[in-house]
Formats: C-alpha cells, sequence, structure tokens
C-alpha cells in the first residue's frame, strides 16, 4: 500500500467513527457515570435546599410585615387623637382656673368664659372642625336639621330663621348638622 492510499482509508475510518460518537456521547467509564450522575443529585439537592431556604425566610418576612402593619393600624387608632387631646387640655385647665377663683363678678366671669371660648374655637379648628351657623341662609339638608317651621314676612321662605345650636365639619364631612328654624310659605 502507498502512503496516500493509507492516510485515505484511515480519514474514512475516522469519519465513519464521529456520528457514533455524536450518537452515543462520549465513552464514559461506568464508574465514571455514576460519579457524575451523583455530582449533578448532589448540585440538584444543594440548589432546592436553598430555595426552601429562600422561601420560609420570605414567608417569616411576609409574617413580620403583616404583623407589624397591624400593630401600626391598632397603635394609629389607639392614639389618633392624641395631639387632640393635649391641645383640649388647655382649654380644661382655663376652666378649672376660672371656677378656682372665688368672689368673681359676672362680668370677668364672662371674660374668662369668652377667652375659653376663643381658645376652645382656635383648637377645633386647627384640627379642622368648622362651625355650621347658617342663619339668613337658604336651608340645606345636607348640612341642616331643620327642627319647626315658622312664618316670618320680613324673611325669604325656605331660609333659616334661627340657629337652634350649630353644626360642625370635620374637613368638609358633616360631624353634626345644624338644628334649624325655617321660615314657612305665608
Amino acid at each position: 500500500m502507498t502512503a496516500d492510499r493509507k492516510r485515505d482509508e484511515e480519514a474514512v475510518e475516522t469519519e465513519a467513527q464521529q456520528p457514533e460518537q455524536a450518537e452515543g456521547g462520549p465513552e464514559v467509564a461506568p464508574g465514571e457515570a455514576a460519579a457524575g450522575e451523583e455530582g449533578t443529585v448532589e448540585q440538584l439537592q444543594a440548589k432546592a435546599d436553598e430555595n426552601w431556604e429562600k422561601y420560609v425566610r420570605a414567608v417569616a418576612e411576609l409574617d413580620n410585615v403583616r404583623k407589624r402593619s397591624a400593630r401600626d393600624v391598632e397603635n394609629a387608632h389607639k392614639y389618633a387623637l392624641e395631639r387632640f387631646g393635649k391641645d383640649l387640655l388647655a382649654v380644661k385647665d382655663s376652666l378649672e382656673m376660672g371656677l378656682a377663683i372665688e368672689n368673681v363678678d359676672a362680668e370677668a366671669l364672662r371674660e374668662g368664659s369668652l377667652a375659653t371660648l376663643k381658645m376652645l374655637g382656635s383648637t377645633l379648628a386647627r384640627f379642622g372642625i368648622a362651625e355650621i351657623d347658617p342663619a339668613g341662609e337658604p336651608f340645606d339638608p345636607e348640612f341642616h336639621e331643620a327642627i319647626t317651621m315658622q312664618p316670618a314676612p320680613d324673611a325669604e321662605p325656605g331660609s333659616v330663621l334661627n340657629v337652634v345650636q350649630k353644626g360642625y365639619t370635620l374637613n368638609g364631612r358633616l360631624l353634626r348638622p345644624a338644628m334649624v328654624v325655617v321660615v314657612a310659605e305665608a
């Protein structure tokens, strides 16, 4: 055989062997195959354990957030009026000081009451509580409660003649309607 022909036959044998290796994969000894699979199983188990840890931690964190939120809401309900209560204490103190004074004349008592009423009004206004005093305005059933109707020749029918009790709103929302006497049609 010539050298060229020998080279050609070796090339044909090499080409013939390559598809067999591609189909069956690389030849591995039986002991090596088991070790490779065990490594893969161990890697997969480690990954599964890691994911389980992440899941458990996420569930615990979610539970902690839920509990913290519930506690915050409970505290908000409990202590929502704290600032309002502190400001009202100044009004109470003013009333107690007025009552503690002996031998006071009616004019001084009136002045003290007006000052305390003004202090209370400013405290209510700071917290968004506004007074409804609808005297002379048209009757509005959303903000007024008619307790009676009276004829009045000099007033427009359907308007408020007298305010028996003032109403109040809290940030624009009705807190208590004004109790009024409405002018009846003649």
